[in-house]
């Protein structure tokens, strides 16, 4: 997922996320330009997923 797809989306996503995983939390999800590789991490932690399995996922979303 390339960086002006996830920023464009970001806000869709997040509420798809949540549902899917309710114990992220906001600060979990906080998206800031340039820290995609730290948000990815942040949900490969918490969803047990690879990295490619968690920008498939949500590139599904």
């Amino acid at each position: 997922m390339d960086k002006l797809e996830l920023k464009g989306k970001w806000n869709e996503i997040k509420g798809k996320v949540k549902q899917a995983y309710g114990d992220l939390t906001d600060d979990d999800l906080a998206y800031q330009e340039g820290q995609e590789d730290e948000l990815y991490g942040k949900l490969q932690t918490k969803t047990g997923k690879t990295r490619d399995e968690v920008v498939d996922w949500l590139r599904s979303l």
